[in-house]
């Protein structure tokens, strides 16, 4: 929502969307609001506990009956596979989204792949469309005045314009910004970590044209699904950079995430907001 800073300090019952890159502090920022008066959703979180739980178990038992000996266990009921997903460590739905390219490298068929990102936009959607919903049950069953929604890096990836109207109806949208040394950081931890993603489906086709072409290879499965995840990633960034910027402008304000290191408390978090608007 579009406010000015005299409604933002006289607002009371603050509800706030963190987003921007993974990595560019948006967890941390979050981490400075205290628990005892603020609700914190994850988007993320919701995302592999409720509307990917199923599949993300499915995908891990499907890998599991490949070996011999748990493939009996779990045939007979002998043992169970649960997730143990935590806002901390959401492996389990990293490893579902996975990697495209040459399946003996571990990566994914294109149309699985694909299969795959689609279930991650439309769990996206659903989670970021309860917003509203869990405001609300914030305030009237746990009392919370306060609410923080932590989102996911590809929220503006969504391309669905009443999600991001219903995040901008019921909270501050505050765009965190990560400036060119801090993004050339993000790639390089790609570079040495490199992890799942999701894209929108003509941002990546566009992409994989490109690339098959420069490595000479004839289609997605001679790719390598961690050097492709490099490769694509300082264009991912720079794609994402103005869709951020345009949900801000319309829904909120930009932060700079260089400032986030001086943050110490909500007095601080509050005041990096004030002065944005």
């Amino acid at each position: 929502m579009r406010m000015k800073r005299r409604e933002f300090r006289a607002w009371k019952e603050k509800a706030l969307t963190f987003m921007g890159m993974s990595g560019v502090g948006k967890t941390t920022l979050a981490s400075k609001l205290p628990k005892s008066t603020w609700f914190h959703y994850s988007g993320d979180y919701r995302i592999g506990t409720k509307y990917l739980s199923e599949p993300i178990l499915d995908n891990i038992k499907k890998q599991a009956m490949q070996i011999p000996f748990l493939r009996e266990l779990l045939r007979s009921d002998s043992i169970y596979i649960a997730n143990n997903i935590t806002v901390d460590n959401l492996a389990p739905l990293s490893s579902f989204v996975g990697k495209l390219g040459d399946p003996r490298l571990g990566g994914l068929g294109l149309q699985e792949f694909k299969r795959r990102q689609s279930l991650h936009r439309q769990a996206e959607i659903a989670a970021m469309r309860e917003i509203g919903e869990f405001i609300q049950k914030a305030r009237d069953i746990y009392g919370y005045s306060k609410f923080v929604n932590d989102a996911g890096g590809s929220v503006c990836e969504l391309n669905d314009e009443e999600t991001i109207a219903h995040l901008g109806e019921h909270t501050l949208i505050v765009y965190i910004h990560a400036d060119e040394s801090l993004e050339e950081m993000l790639v390089q931890r790609q570079v040495d970590y490199p992890k799942p993603m999701y894209y929108q489906e003509a941002f990546l086709d566009a992409q994989l044209a490109i690339y098959l072409r420069e490595q000479a290879l004839s289609s997605s499965d001679d790719v390598n699904p961690d050097a492709f995840v490099r490769w694509i990633f300082p264009h991912l960034v720079a794609h994402r950079r103005p869709l951020y910027a345009s949900i801000a402008q319309r829904f909120g304000c930009t932060v700079e995430a260089k400032d986030i290191e001086a943050v110490r408390d909500e007095a601080d978090v509050l005041a990096l907001v004030d002065r944005a608007l």
